[in-house]
């Protein structure tokens, strides 16, 4: 029995697919270079003081600058007029405040509001119906492709997600409308949405199991249906049920009585915005790793099926600055988004490149560029927030820009983030713009067709 034993256990040695056991000598690390290796830490009194501390203090506390802890100067040449400040609390919706704060700020000004907010609430039930729909719709279209495909596979792998982009509130908006925050509340399942997400992720993939094993006779159209009867059922319970009608009372900037009036969603957003979000914007990237003048799509990057991949053009960091200034001293707010959490000084507010001094914490040197960054998968768009000022010096030039973020009144800046202009080269990524602030050549680029990239480019990962 023993002599058994052995010979299965020699055979199952036998049949290790190469390069599955024990790897070549030669790029290992041996004794000897170990001891060389080991000569990177010195033990000085200096190593050993740095060590102490480490063990009980964050890196970003003791890597903070010293010599840049004074507050940035907070005047600003040019400013986009806004009012009040919002937040997505534990949710990846930023892609959605900042939309809608664009279109808030601009509202606010032309009828001469109060503090006034769009129903975040409404616009995300319809976005995560609609993303259901995408992932049910996807399934369908891949069928005859097998499940390690790499498409398939990332449609089980991201059925749903409260991440998005710009695309997502121009498709949604122009299909379903907009409501004032009062008549569609926040919920919790709408601040928190991990645990809503979850039961839907669940449900979803396994419909989709459903739909890649349905027979060639069987509606699929008609089961997709029903699905997403089952969606809408547990977005209902967790986010409410969206306004078909409802009365708005209009009040001005002094409280003062002006109109009530019954809107429906889409005749509410006629009269108080009015705007083809679809297709009188254009979105910009400053992605070095890529072609400058050329314009780039993304697959299955929209949050509606029927709608509109992500399409932008991508340009050189200063052609994207030229546009910004424009639109900010026309009064007109800008949907952005950038590497947020890098070199920002929470506390303060203010994103700088010298808040923080790793290299000499560290002892070693970090010197990757913008373009490296990418590459190596160290540096993305993160979150998307809304760009309303920037501060020029007396030749026009940018010294520093401002941001209205979505992380509440409390969070930064009285709820806003500084970026030195030099952050703003290295860590912006993505502008939209409307059209009238873009050069014509830049607008005769979107006369290219696009370079088809795959959804799981990382470079085009969800805002949150």
């Amino acid at each position: 029995m023993k002599m058994k034993r052995l010979a299965i256990a020699a055979a199952a040695v036998l049949l290790i697919p190469a390069g599955m056991g024990a790897q070549t000598a030669g790029g290992g690390i041996s004794a000897d270079m170990l001891k060389e290796i080991s000569k990177g830490y010195a033990g000085t009194a200096a190593d050993k003081a740095l060590r102490n501390a480490l063990n009980t203090t964050s890196i970003t506390v003791l890597a903070e600058n010293a010599d840049n802890l004074a507050m940035i100067d907070t005047h600003f040449s040019d400013k986009v007029k806004t009012r009040g400040i919002t937040d997505q609390k534990s949710s990846g919706r930023c892609w959605l405040f900042s939309g809608l704060n664009v279109l808030r700020a601009r509202m606010i000004d032309k009828f001469d509001l109060g503090d006034f907010t769009f129903s975040q609430n409404y616009i995300f039930f319809y976005d995560q119906l609609e993303k259901a729909n995408l992932f049910l719709q996807g399934v369908i279209d891949t069928r005859d492709l097998p499940f390690e495909d790499r498409k398939v596979d990332w449609l089980f792998a991201n059925p749903i997600g409260d991440g998005g982009q710009f695309t997502g509130v121009s498709n949604l908006i122009m299909k379903y409308g907009l409501v004032p925050a009062d008549v569609m509340p926040e919920t919790l399942s709408a601040n928190s949405t991990s645990a809503m997400s979850t039961q839907v992720k669940n449900l979803l993939r396994q419909d989709g199991l459903k739909l890649r094993a349905a027979g060639r006779k069987d509606d699929l159209q008609a089961m997709k249906t029903d699905m997403l009867k089952d969606v809408y059922h547990i977005l209902a319970l967790c986010l409410g049920v969206p306004p078909t009608e409802f009365e708005w009372t209009r009040y001005d900037s002094k409280g003062e009585f002006v109109s009530s009036k019954v809107y429906t969603p889409k005749s509410f957003y006629e009269e108080f915005i009015g705007a083809d979000l679809e297709n009188n914007y254009i979105m910009v990237m400053n992605d070095p790793t890529r072609e400058y003048g050329k314009v780039y799509e993304i697959d299955y990057d929209r949050h509606v099926y029927d709608g509109q991949n992500w399409v932008y053009v991508n340009l050189p960091i200063e052609r994207i600055k030229e546009m910004a200034i424009a639109s900010i001293k026309d009064n007109t707010a800008m949907y952005f988004s950038c590497d947020v959490n890098k070199f920002l000084n929470r506390s303060k507010g203010v994103a700088d490149l010298n808040n923080f001094d790793y290299d000499s914490l560290m002892g070693v040197e970090y010197t990757m560029d913008k373009r490296e960054r990418i590459m190596t998968h160290a540096s993305g768009s993160t979150h998307a927030m809304t760009l309303m000022a920037v501060d020029l010096d007396a030749s026009g030039k940018p010294k520093k820009w401002m941001v209205e973020n979505s992380w509440g009144a409390a969070s930064g800046y009285k709820g806003h983030i500084i970026m030195t202009d030099e952050w703003f080269n290295e860590y912006m990524f993505r502008l939209v713009l409307e059209k009238k602030y873009v050069p014509a050549d830049v607008l005769k680029m979107l006369e290219q067709k696009p370079v088809l990239l795959p959804a799981w480019d990382p470079m085009f990962l969800p805002e949150e």
